[in-house]
């Protein structure tokens, strides 16, 4: 007898849709493929969200370790001349040139970046001075301006300490993070076919049994709520990744949407140019053309860019010769973000400006994208949301390894270890058109990211390997009906 759908339990409505729906090549492609990334590309999710929680909270964490360098107890009433400042910095570090200056306000120290011939391209040496007294209160050796704790989490976060090699793993996590989370709305959304309340697709069934369907909803619902989150820390994360982000990097210059930089050439033929990168037009140079930069114009100069109405936070560059602007450039990251850009002579003209409200969009997009991927944008509260994105995934991931689990076959005569892909289905029975449209736009996200094509070849083969065992299996032992896989 059919099932009255007003009169039926939810259980009752699933079972009885689930029965007389049709399988689908593609819905089977998707199960296996979620099935298989799940497994396979989880665990590296799993290290990116926990590295990732450590790094959200680095301001706090810096605050307590370096305390002494970053802050003062008591700050007082006017700063010394930022001349005056730099002059103290260097008489605690008489080598090496002056590269940048951070001055610093309220409760923050003065951070001064010299070169070191001991150090690569990559590190400085920063001095921490009191603006109001002049005394040094520490020296860090820091890398593109942040402390050694600040870039062992970047690190740890970014590449596990492996350098070039390590940072395959989280390009791995973003390339295949974004296919996850929309497999999973997807899935989840076939399955409540017939009985799509918002209460079904937001909430798990508490009511269900212990066993692989609570761990199934509490799974599905709660990778529901995350999707949008997700699918931001994927985009934000690819731009940075090596291979993908380079072709971020190409497409956003071809739109000439490449975030700008103030050019700081005095002569005669100076363009600007596009630039980005934490050390966009910081001088580098040597010590023979620094030494004919009058480092006391540094006082003339950052008053001249409070005049100009440069605000907030700023990074002073300082010039490699008499040819090359001094810039100054907002650092604050905090909402709304100050970017501003002026480049002037020793003398406070202002010869070039940029401001963060004259960016292409695709630019503001990308550095507030950056921002918020870094729990900078919004402060704390950017913090503790990204926080529970991270728990949540963690939390999603061990559900999905449960369930894997618990969907092991138990059979005297068909145990297995753990839980097997679901039957019907390959990316060989789908529509000719299907393939025609969807092979393309395939290849082409594989070729933009290569992570997620090159896997997706290995899944696809894996695919037909195991099905082409399961066929043959199938052939020579009596029929059985296996358990449900995937989502």
């Amino acid at each position: 007898m059919a099932v009255t759908p007003e009169l039926a339990s939810p259980e009752q409505v699933e079972t009885a849709v689930r029965s007389a729906r049709r399988p689908s090549p593609f819905g089977g492609l998707l199960l296996r493929l979620h099935f298989y990334a799940g497994i396979l590309v989880a665990p590296f999710l799993l290290v990116a969200a926990t590295t990732g929680i450590l790094f959200a909270f680095t301001p706090q964490i810096e605050r307590a370790v370096y305390s002494a360098e970053l802050t003062v107890d008591n700050p007082g009433s006017a700063a010394l001349p930022l001349a005056d400042q730099v002059a103290a910095a260097r008489a605690t570090h008489a080598s090496g040139d002056l590269l940048s200056v951070r001055p610093g306000e309220g409760s923050l120290t003065t951070q001064v970046d010299f070169s070191d011939p001991s150090l690569d391209a990559d590190h400085q040496h920063t001095v921490y001075v009191n603006p109001y007294t002049g005394k040094v209160t520490g020296q860090l050796t820091t890398w593109w301006t942040a402390t050694p704790l600040n870039e062992w989490l970047d690190n740890l976060h970014a590449n596990l300490h492996l350098g070039e090699t390590g940072a395959l793993y989280s390009e791995l996590a973003a390339s295949w993070l974004w296919v996850i989370a929309l497999g999973g709305v997807v899935l989840w959304w076939r399955r409540l076919s017939g009985n799509r309340k918002a209460r079904r697709l937001l909430a798990p069934d508490l009511s269900a049994k212990k066993g692989v369907r609570r761990t199934r909803g509490w799974h599905a619902a709660t990778g529901t709520w995350l999707t949008v989150g997700l699918l931001f820390l994927s985009a934000t994360g690819l731009t940075w990744s090596n291979h993908a982000g380079a072709n971020f990097e190409e497409f956003i210059h071809s739109l000439d949407s490449s975030r700008p930089a103030v050019s700081t050439d005095l002569t005669a033929a100076a363009v600007a140019s596009p630039g980005g990168g934490h050390h966009a037009g910081m001088n580098m140079g040597g010590a023979a053309e620094a030494a004919t930069v009058d480092p006391a114009a540094i006082t003339t100069v950052y008053q001249a860019a409070r005049d100009a109405g440069i605000t907030g936070a700023v990074t002073i560059a300082v010039p490699a010769d008499a040819n090359t602007a001094w810039s100054v450039t907002g650092n604050d990251s905090l909402w709304p973000v100050g970017r501003d850009s002026v480049a002037m002579d020793s003398t406070g003209k202002i010869v070039e400006r940029i401001d963060f409200a004259d960016w292409p969009v695709l630019a503001k997009l990308t550095q507030w994208g950056i921002y918020a991927h870094m729990g900078q944008l919004f402060g704390l509260a950017n913090q503790i949301l990204l926080a529970a994105l991270a728990f949540g995934l963690i939390c999603v991931i061990i559900w999905g390894y449960r369930m894997w689990w618990q969907r092991r076959p138990t059979r005297s005569d068909r145990r297995a270890l753990a839980g097997v892909p679901a039957t019907g289905g390959n990316w060989t029975g789908l529509p000719a058109w299907t393939i025609a449209v969807g092979l393309p736009l395939v290849f082409a996200a594989g070729w933009f990211l290569p992570l997620f094509g090159i896997p997706l070849l290995g899944f696809l083969a894996i695919d037909l390997i195991v099905t082409s065992i399961r066929k043959r299996r199938r052939g020579s032992d009596s029929p059985v009906s296996p358990a449900p896989a995937g989502q």
